[in-house]
């Protein structure tokens, strides 16, 4: 796999300028794109002169652009039809898909709670699951949860995904396109699915596929409904320090559960996005190589979300506003490629960078993606910029690389 990589083309890549500040508290929704204080005749000049144009900003955070009909952060001024056909949908589709996806979340809710009733959660390293239930506890709420979330996608108009699955070359060669899921797992089993992220989506995707744990903020798991899914999911949960001297911290905790699930088929595996954030879906950010550390070997999927009038990337867009929009859309698509899984060489298990960095090479040729070298940083950066502060000219106004 070490050599077909040395064959690859490098892709494009962009490389903005990087940023030397952010202003946290300023990324709000509701505030003005690119518009200076009309109460102040001053600040007006100023911003005329130094203020970046939306076409720069585009340009410089070319992964995090939008490019569909609602324009940026999806806002954008819509024709006189598509206002008539939202009004349609909020009064008709929208209630439907509502009501159809908290029944399927309730659903599995109750399924989860008759599943580890009188049963102790797993708690270790300062986690709690019950992804490691075996017997018939194990089999219900993977495979009930992996035909749910496939209900899921078609309630919010996901009625075909187009999967990919290429199959295992000895020599080297993975570009067919036919394929099956069997042959990803022939060898030896991946520790860990490697995505690019582009939607909250992505996850359901991934859990309707191969049910995986993945890495989750702590509060999720006290969330009513959800915390008890999440817990049979097997989350990783993001936490503060520990002083147990035992402590691990997520990275330890994740990159056990990736030798577990390499070494143990009953274990579940991990779903990472090494990207760290989404994207509008045409670009890989740079991989951070916590996902790599263990050595062991990974399943890299590629997914895209094709559309005509709303991305469901969710991207430089407010949450509320991004699930209303899509609840709208009567039709999404989506596509899924699944490679071969990766084994990397010894020089890649000595070090984890270089490991990350050839996976992602790998993902971008196969995808057709391009690469970008910015990050959650400067995607912040846009977002102020976005939502109107302009308080940052040593971001704007540095030099392109």
């Amino acid at each position: 796999m070490e050599s077909e990589l040395q064959k690859l083309p490098q892709p494009e890549t962009t490389r903005p300028s990087q940023p030397e500040s952010i202003d946290e508290g300023s990324t709000k929704d509701d505030r003005p794109l690119l518009k200076p204080d009309p109460t102040n005749p001053q600040l007006q000049v100023q911003s005329q002169s130094s203020s970046p144009s939306i076409e720069e900003l585009e340009k410089k955070y070319a992964p995090y652009v939008r490019h569909d009909v609602y324009g940026i952060m999806g806002r954008g001024e819509l024709p006189w039809t598509e206002k008539v056909l939202l009004g349609i949908a909020l009064v008709t589709l929208v209630p439907m898909r509502v009501i159809g996806a908290t029944t399927v979340l309730v659903v599995y809710y109750l399924i989860c709670k008759i599943c580890t009733a009188f049963w102790a959660p797993n708690r270790e390293d300062e986690q709690e699951d019950y992804a490691h239930t075996g017997g018939w506890r194990r089999t219900v709420m993977m495979q009930s949860g992996m035909f749910l979330s496939r209900v899921m996608l078609f309630v919010f108009g996901f009625y075909w995904i187009h999967e990919t699955y290429q199959p295992i070359n000895l020599n080297g060669n993975s570009n067919n396109e036919d394929g099956s899921k069997l042959q990803a797992e022939e060898l030896e089993r991946p520790g860990a699915i490697v995505s690019n992220h582009i939607s909250y989506l992505d996850i359901l995707y991934h859990k309707s596929s191969s049910f995986p744990s993945f890495v989750a903020k702590r509060s999720v798991a006290k969330l009513p409904l959800v915390g008890l899914i999440s817990k049979c999911l097997g989350c990783v949960y993001v936490q503060r320090e520990s002083k147990s001297p035992d402590f691990k911290g997520v990275s330890g905790v994740v990159n056990e559960r990736i030798r577990e699930a390499h070494q143990n088929k009953s274990a579940p595996i991990m779903l990472l996005f090494p990207e760290g954030t989404t994207t509008n879906g045409d670009f890989l950010l740079p991989f951070k190589s916590g996902a790599f550390l263990s050595g062991a070997p990974v399943q890299p999927v590629i997914l895209r979300y094709p559309y005509q009038r709303l991305s469901p990337a969710w991207d430089s867009i407010s949450g509320a506003r991004h699930v209303i929009l899509l609840l709208c859309q009567f039709v999404n698509y989506l596509e899924a490629t699944w490679l071969p899984v990766y084994y990397p060489s010894q020089q890649e298990k000595d070090d984890p960078r270089l490991y990350a960095e050839n996976v992602r090479r790998l993902m971008a040729h196969e995808g057709n993606l391009l690469l970008s070298d910015i990050g959650l940083a400067e995607k912040r950066v846009y977002h102020a910029a976005l939502n109107g502060n302009n308080s940052m000219p040593t971001v704007f106004h540095q030099k392109d690389d």
